[in-house]
């Protein structure tokens, strides 16, 4: 069975913060002094390794993450959307992302990101109190939050995200649910409300704070579920709640299993092969270790994925979406047979885990949401 090429995306890592936030395990580095021009030079010579990954297709989406992209300069970014538009076929309704803190929003800056072609915002809040606010080590007030959403509308941008945490240290389910009230009362097109975890490798994995007993969080979770449902908001993926038609079209590409390349310190890519064959790849991770590497030397690990893994990939991305995926899909993106995956897909509707809708596809129940670890887990 041959395999058919996914949609194609490109995610795009700006590594630097003003300050690095004692929950975040992501690749984040304090710095003050961007080597802003040095860092988009580069990234254009690693996006010119990756054409070969095209295959044919256009770009659909990209995602400037970090880090804290909008600590550059509009400037810079208008630069680096000018050559990525040079080197790669984007489509005419591109759906480009850019994620921006509210310590280091400026309205001529976000005004610039809308000119350089930025046309979604992705507003990194978490708390809307200030208490919430210093105990999760961010660098911006409750009055930066509400200031920067007017800032991102008045610089254009009828797509953004608002980004809210819960479970936080000391928090309360009042305390949640008045976060959740106040973004609300912004009608944002796109909202992500995810609890606060405990990574490996953070200041609070080495320092843990008190946070809420399990109890709170359950309550924590569907008191505000009953909030997002009633401001007009749908939960289409885990974490991720938006108005009808206003999802991230970038995430859905990745939940659904589909292709991205990936540029920047520490970026991991997936992308399918006219072979069928599936590799996933990841560039150098330190700044400094990107910046000095020569054309063609950005890549520092490679693996082509087993036709056993396929399986367990497949469906550790998929159901994590509210409306799962086409069963259709599953043949298409791994060549694989679907029955495969049969044996495990009955053991786990037979438990009321899994369904199959009348449009044949494959989700999980509100029950096997809840487990949903597990429910990959078998896949595997």
């Amino acid at each position: 069975m041959s395999t058919q090429l996914p949609p194609l995306g490109l995610y795009i890592h700006l590594p630097w913060c003003e300050r690095k936030c004692p929950y975040c395990d992501f690749n984040s580095h304090e710095r003050h002094d961007l080597p802003e021009q040095a860092y988009i030079d580069a990234l254009l010579r690693d996006l010119e390794g990756e054409l070969p990954r095209l295959q044919g297709r256009s770009v659909s989406t990209l995602f400037i993450g970090g880090g804290t992209p909008s600590l550059f300069s509009a400037g810079a970014i208008a630069r680096l959307m000018s050559g990525i538009a040079e080197r790669l076929p984007l489509e005419a309704d591109l759906e480009a992302t850019m994620e921006a803190n509210p310590g280091s929003a400026e309205a001529e800056k976000f005004a610039g990101f809308r000119a350089a072609g930025i046309n979604r915002l992705s507003l990194g809040i978490q708390s809307f109190e200030n208490e919430q606010l210093s105990a999760l080590g961010r660098v911006h007030s409750a009055e930066q939050a509400y200031a920067a959403i007017g800032m991102a509308r008045a610089a254009g941008f009828d797509n953004f995200n608002i980004d809210l945490m819960h479970g936080l240290p000391g928090g309360t389910r009042e305390q949640a649910a008045k976060d959740l009230r106040q973004a609300l009362g912004y009608e944002p097109p796109h909202l992500s409300w995810y609890q606060l975890t405990i990574e490996p490798n953070t200041v609070f994995h080495k320092r843990p704070p008190l946070l809420p007993v399990e109890d709170t969080l359950a309550d924590i979770q569907e008191a505000g579920e009953s909030l997002l449902r009633e401001g007009g908001l749908d939960s289409y993926e885990v974490s991720a709640w938006s108005q009808p038609g206003r999802e991230c079209r970038h995430n859905l590409n990745y939940w659904s299993f589909g292709d991205y390349l990936a540029i920047g310190a520490g970026a991991h890519g997936k992308a399918t092969h006219a072979n069928g064959r599936i590799e996933r790849y990841a560039k150098r991770r330190q700044p400094d270790d990107y910046l000095a590497a020569a054309a063609g030397g950005f890549e520092v690990g490679q693996r082509w994925l087993d036709e056993s893994e396929l399986p367990g990939e497949y469906m550790l991305n998929t159901l994590r979406l509210a409306g799962g995926a086409p069963l259709a899909n599953f043949p298409r993106y791994t060549g694989l047979d679907t029955a495969v995956i049969q044996p495990t897909l009955d053991s786990l509707c037979e438990r009321g885990l899994v369904e199959l809708t009348s449009d044949r596809r494959v989700r999980c129940t509100v029950v096997g949401w809840r487990f949903l670890d597990s429910v990959v887990g078998e896949f595997f």
